[in-house]
């Protein structure tokens, strides 16, 4: 059984960094894309940041280009999300996830994307 396990999040200022972490287990990791998601009160689940199974290209919301970096260690089996000035709308819970097909290019949809994380909350005070 594929599970994902968050951890990294917490309360923060504005223009402090996070870094999240996602530890994978159950199926082989070094295959597959790999994604965070993040979720705000009242607002649907939306695209972050993604990257492919072996690491080579990385994928931005505009939202966040430039502040957060994906990356991921096939050898431990863990993808992390490092977040930089960090910003009050940045605020929301976040999921790590794992694509459903092996070796495809990262998608920008929630629905590509087969074993979800329980989330981890990040809030940045203002």
């Amino acid at each position: 059984q594929v599970q994902l396990v968050e951890s990294g999040g917490g309360l923060v200022q504005t223009g402090d960094s996070l870094r999240l972490s996602c530890a994978a287990s159950g199926r082989t990791f070094s295959i597959y894309a790999m994604a965070w998601f993040r979720q705000a009160p009242g607002k649907e689940r939306e695209f972050v940041a993604a990257i492919t199974w072996n690491g080579d290209s990385t994928y931005y919301a505009n939202s966040v280009k430039g502040r957060f970096t994906i990356s991921r260690d096939n050898a431990i089996g863990t993808v992390y999300l490092q977040m930089d000035t960090l910003k009050p709308e940045d605020t929301a819970v976040y999921y790590c996830t794992s694509a459903s097909r092996s070796y495809l290019p990262p998608g920008l949809g929630a629905g590509e994307y087969g074993f979800w994380g329980q989330g981890t909350q990040v809030t940045v005070s203002s």
